[in-house]
């Protein structure tokens, strides 16, 4: 079976202030790292051989995955300085990979793909590159992907009105899409290589359609809103979840929150759609709704969002 590359350098803009505490593939989803389940799904579809690329917060990335091999995968690293991009990252990683087709992931995707059928599909196409994509029912939200004929033929953004699909995050390229770039140097997929390659060869980025499912982590209302849809999926639904060391008063009052690790909750706190990060101490009958709570230089500090 084929490598895989797991995209989790980046910075997770989006997802701030928690990707502030922990790069983005490390956030807890419904109690286990986003990596983790990433992985977890890979090594179910029989791809064992992972990379992932690290950039930011590299070690809290590390300290969940470490060498796969209690997920039944070998895990290995490609480190990026400055952070290379979405095409610049996989070619970073060429050596690693060391092989002629491979899956790339980002970091941020929950899936229940087909990968056998995805990966059929590119070879019939004779494609450089196969996009996984579902319909987009959110253009509003979302930038898409043209598709005629199975061939993607361009890339529009959000509030496109032309009817398009929504990238899933999982694509199968061949070494070929990334190796005339100069590694070391940033480069993007879908904003730079993609229509170069769709140019230059028509066919070279193909389609691949289906109804999988597709979970959204970009921003601290996706992240809780799929935390808990996960939950409830998986038959572990409850008004809160808690992560490793954490120290809960009896006296509180918690709905859809989810505590990270050695979070220390006070008597008489309520909590309301809130997340809060790694080793915040919630004050005696603090009250906070639809907010962000870290540590800032030892301070507790709120961010609604």
């Amino acid at each position: 079976m084929i490598p895989a590359l797991l995209l989790t350098a980046g910075l997770g803009t989006r997802l701030r202030p928690l990707s502030d505490v922990r790069a983005k593939g490390a956030v807890p989803v419904a109690g286990e790292p986003l990596a983790r389940r990433t992985i977890r799904w890979l090594v179910g579809a029989g791809i064992t051989d992972i990379v992932l690329n690290l950039h930011h917060r590299p070690a809290t990335l590390t300290a969940v995955t470490g060498d796969g091999s209690d997920l039944g995968a070998r895990v290995r690293y490609s480190w990026e300085q400055p952070i290379l991009g979405s095409a610049g990252g996989p070619r970073h990683a060429l050596p690693l990979l060391d092989s002629t087709r491979f899956l790339i992931v980002n970091g941020d995707t929950l899936t229940n793909l087909d990968l056998d059928a995805l990966l059929s599909r590119h070879r019939i196409s004779g494609a450089l590159v196969t996009m996984a994509l579902v319909p987009n029912i959110r253009p509003e939200q979302y930038g898409g992907v043209l598709v005629t004929d199975g061939v993607v033929t361009g890339f529009t953004a959000r509030g496109a009105r032309d009817p398009n699909y929504h990238f899933t995050g999982v694509q199968v390229a061949e070494r070929a899409a990334f190796e005339s770039l100069a590694d070391g140097v940033p480069a993007e997929s879908i904003g730079e290589v993609y229509p170069a390659l769709m140019r230059a060869r028509p066919g070279a980025v193909s389609a691949f359609v289906s109804d999988a499912t597709f979970e959204d982590i970009g921003t601290p209302r996706d992240y809780l809103d799929t935390t808990f849809r996960v939950a409830n999926r998986e038959g572990v639904g409850a008004e809160w979840q808690a992560g490793a060391g954490c120290r809960v008063a009896r006296d509180v009052t918690l709905r859809r929150t989810v505590l990270w690790d050695r979070v220390t909750v006070g008597p008489g706190v309520s909590l309301s759609d809130c997340i809060v990060t790694d080793d915040v101490a919630v004050p005696a009958n603090a009250r906070f709704e639809r907010c962000c709570l870290t540590l800032r230089e030892g301070v507790v500090a709120a961010q609604t969002f």
